[in-house]
């Protein structure tokens, strides 16, 4: 079988190390040195927009199995992901939109029941935390908000953040001054605690104490938005359960 890239065609593994390099360097810049910025961040653009291409194909190109297969291979081996997360903000505003497509076509690929990505993410949490402090930095915010919201579609994932300490910065994060920010950390807030109705029952029955203290804040709120949503939220059946059965008690 022939190798699916000719000559002149760069494989995922040359992307990915083209990629990774051109990160590093960026990482390693001083502001000051605009121009050189601007080339490197160029150069990360052209590499995002090969990566994107070799996932997804063209208007008149699918992409080939077997190099999608080398291109998640080379990101898990390289941690890439990581890489891109932790210098978001140094990338173009297209790259932004190349990096939340790209994570999240390959943390939605499967190879039969499995998913090779959310596996990997689950043995380096860091990358869903990551993620959610995101929305301490304005400029990749709403970025890493819908990579986040992507992982908490697989319970697996939402069970590492809605089980862990840093989720109680939600209840910081959707009383942010920055209006769309404050959305979409609802949006994920909600997803979090509605999606996967059985875990958030067994972990709202847990905490129910300091959740609900904390989540008694939002309703009392004078952001009249927050408190909007709030109740939006507390309508669920998922939370009417917990506060009935705990209001037998």
């Amino acid at each position: 079988m022939p190798f699916p890239f000719g000559k002149s065609q760069k494989s995922p593994a040359e992307i990915v190390k083209n990629l990774k390099e051109n990160v590093a360097y960026l990482e390693k810049l001083e502001s000051s040195e605009s121009k050189k910025c601007e080339k490197v961040a160029e150069e990360v653009s052209k590499n995002l927009a090969s990566l994107k291409e070799v996932l997804c194909g063209t208007g008149d190109k699918e992409p080939q199995t077997e190099a999608v297969a080398q291109l998640a291979q080379e990101l898990y081996n390289t941690n890439l992901l990581i890489s891109l997360i932790a210098n978001l903000q140094r990338i173009d505003f297209e790259g932004k939109k190349d990096v939340v497509h790209l994570f999240s076509n390959i943390v939605r690929r499967q190879i039969g029941a499995r998913t090779p990505t959310v596996e990997y993410i689950s043995s380096h949490s860091q990358i869903l935390f990551m993620l959610l402090k995101g929305y301490e930095t304005p400029e990749v915010a709403l970025n890493c908000g819908m990579m986040l919201r992507e992982c908490l579609r697989h319970e697996p994932l939402a069970r590492i953040v809605l089980f862990h300490e840093d989720f109680y910065c939600f209840f910081r994060y959707v009383e942010l001054s920055t209006f769309d920010i404050a959305s979409d950390a609802f949006a994920s807030f909600k997803d979090l605690l509605t999606r996967h109705k059985i875990m958030c029952a067994d972990f709202l029955e847990t905490n129910y104490d300091r959740v609900f203290t904390e989540y008694e804040k939002l309703l009392h709120s004078d952001n009249y938005v927050t408190k909007r949503q709030s109740l939006k939220v507390s309508i669920n059946r998922c939370f009417r359960g917990v506060v009935f059965n705990n209001s037998r008690l």
